[in-house]
């Protein structure tokens, strides 16, 4: 048997492993709390946003006069190597708990304490000379805490997804103006419709990611305003006059982002709907990139039976049955990350909402949904652009024919015909399985420099005219 050491709470007394830096309200959660398998040492971006915001807070103390200037550089260094993941390992409570976050706020409160009495001469567990709630919890809730963290965090997060998505489509953007000559039938409600460029359908690829890069930038400066020193229910108690201001100060310059105190703490405390916002352009962005890999798995089918107007570079074989069949594995896992996104804005949602008077108990469930949806996007931004995006190729003769077949071309020919004669056109091209320049030939409807004219500019086939 392991070597302990003994703790008390107000439940009573509990054996802790000696060499834990955790403590004993960190050991009743691991109890009460073997939900998902999931620490939450496993979010990286969360365990570094608390101990910077326990830096913000001791140095706000020690400021005030709150704490003496030995505890505060010890809680200081704790926080400094917990930031830079020295003890990630240490932080063992489940992702999943109840308690509004306290059993995440209060392992951060332990590791730091047991660190900072180490680097002070002492022994893990000696609270005497740093203590977990009288020294780093100090002016501070639970309630301010955890949000200000999961703020930090998100943002720090959300930087990543905004190079994974940049360099997403800037692959897009590649393929735009490689396939910009590229002629091609475009689909309405998957009917022939009317000419269009390959490159114009990467190019759409390319602007609908951009513009989710714009809508996630958004969330930022809301993201940054934060109820540190808001205590309990946001009304301060417990802090000292000035605390709040002077923490949020501190923190901005340790994290390098500019966090504002919100303008009403009690409503910032209770209200989640930042969370709501981040989650719902998280969707956004899922529900886009999961159309996106829809077409390009439908543009890519076949080989011989389907559209087979892309290639898709071949990164597994297909079947355990099927010889020689290779499928567009790629998008399909963009697909099944998009589809766990959805899910997680529908469990942001629902916390969100289940928040009762001056707190919500359930930002731990939301915290999870987010940083599950983020870490996800950005893995499947990388993937869709360098294991598929990269790679692709056009099969440019078959589009061409498909183009000169299709009975598309008949709205091309509809001003200068009519539509009644257009119709006419496009009845007989499909009833003789004959090309609409036959037709259009065979009935003396137009000569054929007439229809060679009209057909023959690219440009004036697929670009808007715009003068």
């Amino acid at each position: 048997m392991s070597a302990t050491r003994l703790e008390h709470d107000l439940l009573g007394d509990y054996q802790v492993p000696v060499n834990a830096y955790w403590g004993v309200h960190t050991a009743r959660a691991v109890d009460n709390f073997p939900i998902s398998g999931v620490p939450i040492g496993h979010y990286r971006s969360l365990i570094k946003a608390l101990a910077i915001v326990k830096q913000a807070t001791a140095q706000a103390n020690f400021e005030l006069g709150e704490l003496p200037a030995d505890i505060t550089e010890a809680i200081y260094k704790a926080c400094q190597e917990v930031a830079e993941g020295k003890f990630d390992n240490e932080f063992v409570v489940d992702a999943i708990q109840g308690g509004a976050g306290t059993s995440t706020n209060m392992n951060a409160n332990e590791v730091i304490a047991n660190r900072a009495i180490e680097i002070m001469g002492g022994s893990k567990g000696d609270y005497n000379i740093v203590h977990p709630l009288n020294h780093v919890n100090k002016s501070q809730s639970t309630n301010d805490v955890y949000p200000t963290a999961l703020k930090l965090a998100l943002i720090l997060e959300i930087n990543e997804l905004l190079v994974a998505m940049a360099h997403l489509q800037g692959a897009f953007q590649g393929k735009a103006d490689e396939f910009k000559d590229v002629i091609k039938m475009g689909r309405t409600q998957l009917q022939d419709a009317v000419p269009m460029t390959l490159g114009q359908e990467f190019a759409t690829f390319s602007r609908m990611t951009m513009e989710d890069i714009q809508r996630l930038q958004e969330t930022i400066p809301l993201l940054r305003e934060i109820n540190l020193g808001g205590t309990a229910i946001g009304t301060g108690l417990n802090a000292p006059a000035g605390y709040a201001q002077k923490a949020c100060s501190i923190l901005s310059k340790l994290s390098g982002f500019d966090f504002v105190v919100a303008e009403d703490m009690v409503e910032a405390t209770q209200d989640a709907g930042v969370f709501v916002m981040v989650s719902g352009v998280l969707k956004r962005i899922a529900v886009k990139l999961s159309k996106t890999s829809n077409d390009l798995r439908l543009l890519s089918s076949g080989p011989r039976a389907g559209l087979d107007e892309i290639n898709l570079p071949p990164r597994q074989a297909g079947s355990s049955i099927m010889p020689g069949k290779v499928n567009p594995v790629i998008p399909e896992v963009v697909n099944q990350i998009a589809f766990a996104v959805i899910g997680n804005d529908v469990t942001v949602t629902m916390a969100a909402e289940a928040g009762q008077l001056q707190l919500n108990a359930f930002e731990p469930i939301m915290c999870r949904a987010l940083m599950m949806s983020i870490t996800q996007l950005r893995q499947g931004c990388y993937v869709l652009a360098d294991a598929c995006v990269s790679g692709i190729t056009a099969n440019v003769e078959k589009l061409r024919l498909s183009v000169e077949h299709s009975i598309g071309l008949v709205t091309v020919i509809s001003p200068v015909l009519g539509y009644e004669n257009a119709t006419i056109v496009a009845q007989k091209a499909l009833a003789d399985d004959t090309s609409v320049r036959e037709v259009v030939l065979e009935l003396g409807l137009m000569t054929e420099a007439q229809f060679d004219e009209l057909l023959g500019n690219i440009d004036a086939l697929v670009r808007p005219r715009t003068s």
